[in-house]
């Protein structure tokens, strides 16, 4: 299946505006966490800076997130992770509201009460959530909504490879396997769930084999790669259009930074990250693009320009937005 000009061009546009906003907040969230005096690595102080809470980051995710919702539509859910701004970028989710969400600005897309691992936008349908595993059962929700309204419509599930070992994912093949529900399972294999190795969690050296205990088709995407990526969504998406039921993909991909920031990383062998980043995916995408004449110098600048000016304002935006007032902390709360 090969991308018209027009979504490869989007593909790259949008995997250059995921590595600058994370790359980005990396900096920003890193404000005000280690004091002058004690940046040694003797104190980190999370609650610290304009970005408080955990901050996990997607630099080197982005084929996964682009290559599946380039085939996606303004009705199609998507559930992502606790590794979510990729996923809610390549959806369309405002960069300056989610942005503003992370701030702890009142306006954010949850007025600043869910942070970075809660962005909520009910205009894209997206959504993430901070607890392993938890995607796959509400893109059940959705499909099975999307099946009971007799649309094509159908739902995105995000995970990383560690949550594969939960009882929600199994539950959630098994359930959607059943009823034949429009869902596509996307594994992120990062090879790391936090710390530990795939090879020491996971019994079986791919979990896209695990699909055929459900009778569903299991793909494995082993290199990471925005095309490779987008070729095997679109089966599973014109699948699940079809009502022909759900599809496991797993991407291998790789993660270049910390699980979180301010992660040690002593888990890593030296040097992991950096060889990794050899083979970035978006200069293999670009030099792609240039070799089928659809890219050139000028073009490249004028897109990155445009790119970082959105970004820019976003986080100004963010920074300069209004705190809730105090008196905030009682609305939207339900016993």
């Amino acid at each position: 299946m090969n991308p018209s000009t027009e979504r490869k061009l989007w593909m790259y546009e949008k995997m250059i505006e995921i590595r600058e906003y994370e790359e980005t907040m990396a900096r920003v969230y890193m404000e005000g966490k280690l004091p002058p005096h004690i940046q040694k690595g003797l104190a980190f102080d999370i609650g610290s800076g304009p970005v408080p809470g955990e901050m996990h980051l997607a630099a080197g995710q982005e084929p996964v997130a682009v290559g599946v919702c380039a085939h996606l539509h303004d009705d199609d859910t998507v559930v992502g992770s606790h590794r979510p701004h990729h996923f809610a970028i390549a959806k369309g989710v405002p960069l300056n509201s989610m942005t503003a969400e992370m701030f702890g600005k009142d306006t954010g897309l949850g007025r600043g009460k869910g942070g970075h691992m809660h962005l909520f936008d009910p205009a894209h349908k997206f959504s993430c959530s901070g607890i392993i595993g938890a995607s796959m059962p509400p893109a059940c929700g959705a499909a099975l909504a999307a099946k009971k309204r007799g649309k094509d419509w159908v739902a995105v599930a995000f995970f990383g490879e560690g949550a594969t070992n939960q009882g929600a994912f199994h539950e959630s093949m098994n359930l959607a396997a059943l009823w034949k529900l429009p869902v596509l399972f996307v594994c992120e294999d990062n090879k790391y769930a936090i710390s530990v190795e795939k090879s020491e969690s996971t019994s079986v050296a791919w979990n896209a084999d695990r699909a055929a205990a459900y009778g569903m088709p299991g793909v494995l995407v082993d290199q990471n790669d925005a095309l490779a990526v987008y070729e095997a969504a679109g089966v599973a998406v014109e699948r699940a259009r079809r009502g022909e039921g759900p599809t496991l993909i797993e991407v291998k991909t790789d993660r270049y930074l910390g699980h979180f920031q301010g992660d040690p990383e002593t888990y890593r062998p030296k040097g992991e990250a950096a060889e990794l980043r050899k083979n970035d995916p978006i200069p293999r995408l670009a030099e792609h693009l240039r070799r089928s004449g659809l890219l050139d110098d000028a073009a490249d600048q004028a897109l990155r320009q445009r790119v970082s000016a959105r970004i820019a304002e976003a986080y100004e935006y963010g920074r300069s937005s209004p705190y809730p007032k105090p008196e905030d902390a009682l609305l939207h709360v339900f016993c």
